[in-house]
């Protein structure tokens, strides 16, 4: 498996994030990672839903490859592993606006 340090993964996180916190609001509960840790969508699955259903996350996520390769190890990963690296950015800067857009993209992927 490709390790990603801590600090590029909460990079890549809390840059989706902050290019998306005027489209997302914020989530007073404690989200329900449960789709995103068990999803059995693929990458080109889960990035032709984000292109679908939001367009400005999707040209954010093609021009930064941190991001598209934190999507490819997450999706590679176990859902235990999954969960590590969820709890490795949650409580970054940005985390809590990005998780709703992501937490969509799991929701759907399936469809695509």
């Amino acid at each position: 498996m490709i390790k990603l340090s801590l600090t590029r993964t909460a990079a890549a996180v809390g840059g989706l994030a902050w290019s998306l916190t005027g489209w997302a609001g914020v989530a007073s509960a404690q989200p329900d990672y449960g789709p995103m840790v068990n999803t059995t969508c693929t990458y080109d699955q889960a990035m032709a839903a984000v292109h679908a259903e939001n367009p400005m996350a999707a040209r954010y996520l093609d021009a930064s490859p941190p991001n598209l390769e934190f999507l490819r190890v997450f999706l590679a990963s176990s859902p235990d592993e999954r969960m590590n690296l969820i709890r490795q950015v949650e409580d970054y800067p940005g985390a809590t606006e990005a998780f709703p857009i992501i937490q969509q993209m799991f929701a759907s992927c399936h469809n695509y």
